[in-house]
């Protein structure tokens, strides 16, 4: 029976998860207007992008270093206010190489909250014993869509109001849920071998570091570039632009609502399976989209389909580490940048040198292989019931 300190140290989680969702949809439903700004072609957007997951990269690895000793809560107080700064910077940056500045504190930042919070996450479902992660994941998804409508809503303000405006309610949510957050000793709740020697196999956790590598290939095409789609390929209007975006993270959010509920019934294993086929005709519907309409819905499709998988990845990595040192998650977690570097620089390249309707054709394959990798979700010892 969860007891009062743990529905505090949930109710923060959820906080936390929907701040970093504002950020992270606060600068990315911006990447056509930052190219209009300043002038970047397909190839130079698609390396200034590489920016971003590159250094969150490095920034979860420090993250996970970092947690190992001081914990993941004070993590999360120290940077995630500082990506909402950095998303502001973005916005005010008067110049490319102003641009690369603020980006690379973004991505440093980004990387080590997208640790930290799966940490909270997973430290929050082992203490009410059953699936909760995706509920999480759900509020993410809810701030994203309420920045990209924002986004949608506001086209017409300057740039720099646009970003900075949401940051301020970023700001006051991370100081808000920073204090009630799980302490290092609520996250590391058994003491083994694991958690003396921070030593852990690679081997069960391949399958879902490779499907989330896949899934953020599929993610980062549709984050960097459903908004240059829409503008450049079907000639969307400003307010239109960052509807397909908002379409991906509102059919995220709806299936992840009851996420928790179908993982308990039918096991992640299955539902990881259903969620590649339908990830797999989302982005074929995008690929063969003939007009704004069909492409929005198309991209609502891969958000049906991709919605499932990063936090099963989590949940499995977390049972896979019973001691709670966060190594699994933080390692997972590291294919998250990896698949957004994959698919910022395939995407992009096949877009340089062709189309960027036929460069949706990538993440259209790498989803279909997650159906294969989904067998590696079932668990290997029994959850909590």
């Amino acid at each position: 029976m969860p007891t009062p300190r743990d529905r505090e140290a949930r109710i923060a989680t959820f906080v936390v998860y929907a701040v970093q969702g504002l950020s992270f949809i606060t600068l990315l439903a911006q990447v056509a207007s930052l190219q209009t700004k300043h002038g970047l072609d397909e190839g130079a957007l698609t390396i200034l992008l590489l920016i971003v997951p590159l250094f969150a990269g490095v920034g979860s690895v420090a993250a996970g270093a970092f947690a190992a000793r001081k914990g993941s809560k004070l993590l999360l107080r120290v940077t995630q206010p500082l990506v909402a700064v950095a998303v502001v910077l973005v916005g005010l940056a008067p110049n490319v190489p102003a641009l690369v500045v603020a980006n690379l504190l973004f991505g440093l930042g980004l990387g080590a909250v997208d640790a930290g919070i799966n940490m909270q996450g997973v430290a929050v479902e082992r203490k009410y014993g059953r699936a909760v992660l995706n509920g999480f994941h759900c509020m993410w998804s809810v701030f994203s869509t309420a920045g990209a409508l924002w986004a949608s809503a506001g086209s017409s303000l300057p740039l720099p109001v646009i970003m900075a405006a949401p940051m301020v309610l970023a700001v006051a949510g991370s100081l808000y849920a920073g204090p009630r957050l799980c302490t290092i000793e609520e996250e590391k709740v058994e003491a083994t071998a694991v958690a003396a020697t921070g030593k852990f196999p690679w081997r069960p956790i391949v399958p879902l570091c490779l499907a989330m590598a896949f899934l953020y290939v599929g993610d980062a095409s549709v984050s960097n570039f459903s908004t240059v789609y829409m503008k450049n390929i079907l000639l969307s209007s400003p307010a239109v632009i960052p509807l397909a975006y908002a379409a991906y993270q509102a059919t995220t959010l709806l299936v992840r609502l009851g996420g928790d509920v179908a993982v308990r019934r039918y096991g992640p294993a299955a539902i990881v399976r259903i969620g590649g086929v339908i990830a797999t005709l989302g982005f074929l519907g995008i690929v063969l989209a003939p007009n704004q309409p069909l492409a929005i819905v198309a991209f609502g499709l891969t958000g049906v389909g991709l919605s499932v998988i990063a936090p099963q990845s989590f949940s499995a990595a977390g049972r896979l580490d019973p001691a709670g040192t966060g190594v699994a998650i933080a390692r997972v977690n590291l294919f998250n940048y990896v698949g957004f570097i994959v698919g910022a620089a395939l995407v992009g390249g096949i877009a340089d040198a062709a189309d960027l309707q036929v460069a949706f054709a990538a993440p259209l394959v790498l989803s279909a292989v997650i159906i294969v990798l989904a067998r590696g979700f079932e668990p290997a010892v029994k959850a909590p019931a």
